[in-house]
C-alpha cells in the first residue's frame, strides 16, 4: 500500500494561499497591486470588521475580456512574465499569478470587469475554491473584486487573526505605503463606512504626504533629491523634531515596490545619529529607482523583501541622500532659530560656517534708546533703556555678544576654572559691577553690532538659561546645550583632544575582558585625551585626561567607555568614536543644579550659536524650546481682538 498521494486541487489551493493570503491587510495588498499593474489612476478600497467581513477593491484600469478573467483565477495563470528569462528584469508589482486563486480558495469570492468599448462586462463567483461561476453583467470600466467571509473554510487561520482594530490599521498602513510609492494614483480607503485615507493623485509626492499625514507634517519635510547614473533616490524625510516611537513612518520603495530592507533602514538611523533619541524614528519616505537586472524581487512569495546586487553601495547612497539632506553644507543662517520645538513641531537649520553667521536682535538695537534718569538715578549711577533693562547691563550684553566665538570659548574655558573675578555680576540686578569697589563697570555701546544673538534674562532652577531675541523667548538645558558644544568640540579635533596630566596618577583595577578591550582600542583612547599605561596583570595606570574633564571624572569616564565598548557589536571606529565623544562630553559637561552667573550664560549661548547641530545634544536630547511671539500670545488668548 502507497502511502504518498497527490493532493486534491482544493487542498492544494489552501496550502498555497496560506504562503500568499496570511491576513487580510495581504488581500488588499495583492488586489491593489494588481490594480496599479492594470494603470489604474483611481483606486477605491473599502473594508468593514477589519477586512475579514468585507473586502471592496475597484479600479478604473484597463479591465479584462471573458477569456482573461477565466484565466486569472487559475493557479500560475499570469501576464506579467512568460519565461524563466523575464525573472531577471521584473518590472511589475505582480507575476507569480497566485494572488486570485489563493485569494478564492479561502473566501467568497467574486470579479467584475469590463474593457473600453466592450457594452457588458464579465462576473466571476468562486466560494471556497470551487468551480467558478460565469456570466456576463453590466459593470463599470476596470475591474471591482469583492471579497467576503475571509478564511470561513479555514477556522483555524481565523482563529489566529487580531481585533478587527488592528487588522483594520494593518490595511491603512499599507494603502498609506502604496499611496506613497504611487503619487500619481488617487487612492480612497472607506474603514466601516468612514473614509479614512483620501490622496490627490496629482503626481506631487508632498501633496500626498500632507493629505496623509496632515499640513503640520508637511511643513516639517526635508526634500531628497540623489542620482549618480547607476541609480536615483527621490522623496522626503522629516526635520529631527518630528519622529515617533516605531518605524511607522518609514516608507522604501524600489522600482515601484514597497520593500523592506535593514540595510536602507540602518543608512537612516546612522544619518540620523546624534540627532533624535535612540528610541525616536524619523518620517522617510524614499522612493529608488535601480536598473532591474541589480536586484531579486523573487526572494519572498508576498515580495516585500528583496535582495540587491551590491548592498554595501545602497547603504552608502542612501546614507549621503539622507545626510546631505538633513545636514546641509553651506547654507547661512542668521539666527539661533534651529531649535527643538515642542512635539510636532519643526527645525529650522544651523550654520555650517560660523564665521559668517551674525546674531539676531537688529530690531531691538535699533529702537534702543535712552530715558532721561532721574535725581536718584543719576546718584546710583544707573539708567535704564527703553525695555527696563539697566543701561550698563545692557552695553555689555551687546558688546560681550558681538564678540568673536572663538573668544568665546576661550572666556568659557577661563571662566570654568577660575569663576571668581572681580568682575562678578550682580544677581538681583544683573548688572556687571567690580567686586572690591561696588562699582557698575560702564562699556560704551557696540558701534557695529550687527545682529546680536540670543541675549540670557536668567536661569530656572539652576538647570535651564532663560533667554529672548527680538521675536522669540527661548528655554535652554544648560547641560544638554554645555554637552553640545563639548561634543563638536572633540569631534573637530581628528587627531587627538588637548589633555591635561595628571599630578598623581591614578591605577585603575580591570577584568581581564576589559584588559582586553584597552589593548584592543588604545588608539581609540589616544585619541580621546586619555593616556592609559599597563602596570600591571590587571591594572592600568591613568596618566592624561582631556582637558575638559573634572579629574574625579576621570575613571568614571574609562569604566563607561569600556562599559560601551562590551555593549557594542561590529561596529565602525566612527561609530565607537562618536559613543566615546558622546559619553566623554556629558561627564565634562556642566550638571543641573549648577548656578551660573550671567557671563555664562551669556558664553554657552554664543557658543551653542556657533556649532552646526545646536538643536539636540549627541544623545539626541533637545537643547533649546522656542516660543515664538506668535505661540506666546495664543498661550495668552491675545488673539482674535
Amino acid at each position: 500500500m502507497s502511502f504518498i498521494h497527490v493532493l486534491d486541487d482544493s487542498t492544494i489551493n489552501k496550502i498555497a494561499a496560506g504562503e500568499v493570503v496570511e491576513r487580510p491587510a495581504s488581500v488588499v495588498k495583492e488586489l491593489v497591486e494588481n490594480a496599479m499593474d492594470a494603470k489604474a489612476d483611481r483606486i477605491e478600497v473599502e473594508i468593514t470588521a477589519g477586512g475579514t467581513s468585507y473586502i471592496r477593491v475597484s479600479d478604473n484600469g484597463i479591465g479584462m475580456s471573458r477569456e482573461d478573467a477565466q484565466l486569472a483565477v487559475q493557479r500560475h495563470a499570469t501576464s506579467k512574465i512568460f519565461k524563466v528569462e523575464d525573472l531577471l528584469s521584473i518590472d511589475t508589482l505582480g507575476f507569480r499569478g497566485e494572488a486570485l486563486p489563493s485569494i478564492s480558495a479561502v473566501s467568497r469570492f467574486s470579479l467584475q470587469t469590463r474593457q473600453a468599448g466592450r457594452e457588458l462586462g464579465t462576473e466571476i463567483k468562486i466560494i471556497g475554491g470551487k468551480e467558478p461561476e460565469i456570466g456576463d453583467t453590466g459593470c463599470s470600466l476596470g475591474t471591482t473584486i469583492k471579497v467576503e467571509d475571509l478564511f470561513f473554510n479555514t477556522p483555524a487561520r481565523k482563529k489566529f487573526l487580531k481585533t478587527n482594530n488592528t487588522e483594520g490599521n494593518k490595511i491603512n498602513d499599507y494603502i498609506i505605503k502604496l499611496a506613497i510609492s504611487r503619487p500619481d494614483i488617487s487612492f480612497k480607503f472607506i474603514n466601516n463606512n468612514k473614509t479614512s485615507v483620501v490622496t490627490p493623485g496629482n503626481g506631487n509626492l508632498h501633496d500626498t504626504l500632507r493629505s496623509i499625514y496632515g499640513s503640520s507634517i508637511g511643513d516639517a519635510l526635508l526634500g531628497v533629491d540623489f542620482s549618480d547614473g547607476e541609480a536615483s533616490i527621490k522623496g522626503y524625510i522629516s526635520k529631527p523634531s518630528t519622529i515617533r516611537s516605531n518605524r511607522s513612518w518609514q516608507t522604501f520603495i524600489v522600482n515601484g515596490r514597497i520593500i523592506s530592507n535593514r540595510a536602507i533602514a540602518k543608512a537612516v538611523d546612522n544619518a540620523y545619529t546624534s540627532m533624535i533619541p535612540k528610541a525616536g524614528y524619523p518620517m522617510v519616505a524614499l522612493i529608488m529607482e535601480v536598473k532591474p537586472s541589480t536586484v531579486d524581487v523573487n526572494v519572498h512569495p508576498q515580495k516585500s523583501e528583496i535582495k540587491f546586487e551590491d548592498e554595501g553601495y545602497i547603504f552608502k547612497m542612501v546614507y549621503k541622500s539622507v545626510l546631505d539632506a538633513v545636514r546641509p553644507h553651506g547654507e547661512a543662517l542668521n539666527s539661533l532659530a534651529a531649535t527643538v520645538e515642542r512635539p510636532e513641531r519643526h527645525f529650522t537649520a544651523m550654520p555650517t560656517n560660523v564665521s559668517t553667521s551674525k546674531p539676531t536682535m537688529e530690531p531691538l538695537i535699533d529702537e534702543f534708546h535712552f530715558i532721561p534718569a532721574t535725581e536718584t538715578e543719576q546718584t546710583d549711577k544707573t539708567q535704564y533703556s527703553a525695555s527696563g533693562i539697566p543701561r550698563a547691563a545692557y552695553q555689555y550684553r551687546v558688546e560681550q555678544q558681538t564678540k568673536s566665538f572663538n573668544e568665546a570659548r576661550q572666556e568659557l574655558a577661563q571662566i570654568q576654572s577660575a569663576p571668581e573675578k572681580n568682575e562678578q555680576p550682580d544677581n538681583e540686578a544683573g548688572i556687571l559691577v567690580d567686586r572690591e569697589t561696588g562699582e557698575i563697570i560702564e562699556k560704551d555701546l557696540a558701534t557695529d553690532c550687527g545682529r546680536s544673538p540670543m541675549v540670557p534674562i536668567g536661569q530656572v532652577d539652576n538647570t535651564y538659561i532663560i533667554a529672548q531675541d527680538a521675536d522669540s523667548l527661548y528655554i535652554v538645558d544648560q547641560h544638554a546645550a554645555h554637552e553640545r558644544i563639548l561634543y563638536d568640540r572633540f569631534a573637530a579635533m581628528t587627531d587627538k583632544i588637548p589633555s591635561q596630566q595628571l599630578l598623581v596618577h591614578l591605577f585603575i583595577e580591570v577584568s581581564e575582558r576589559e584588559s582586553q578591550l584597552i589593548n584592543a582600542n588604545q588608539e581609540l583612547f589616544t585619541s580621546l585625551g586619555f593616556s592609559l599605561e599597563q602596570s600591571g596583570p590587571n591594572q592600568y595606570r591613568l596618566m592624561e585626561i582631556p582637558a575638559d574633564i573634572p579629574v574625579g571624572e576621570g575613571e568614571n569616564i574609562i569604566r563607561e567607555i569600556l562599559v560601551s565598548l562590551e555593549d557594542m557589536h561590529k561596529l565602525s571606529a566612527a561609530e565607537i568614536r562618536h559613543a566615546c565623544l558622546a559619553m566623554t562630553a556629558c561627564k565634562a559637561a556642566i550638571k543641573a543644579g549648577f548656578e551660573l552667573n550671567f557671563r555664562q550664560m551669556e558664553i554657552i549661548l554664543a557658543e551653542l550659536n556657533s556649532t552646526t547641530m545646536p538643536y539636540t545634544c549627541p544623545h539626541g536630547r533637545p537643547t533649546i524650546l522656542k516660543f515664538s511671539t506668535d505661540e506666546l500670545a495664543k498661550m495668552f488668548k491675545r488673539t482674535g481682538f
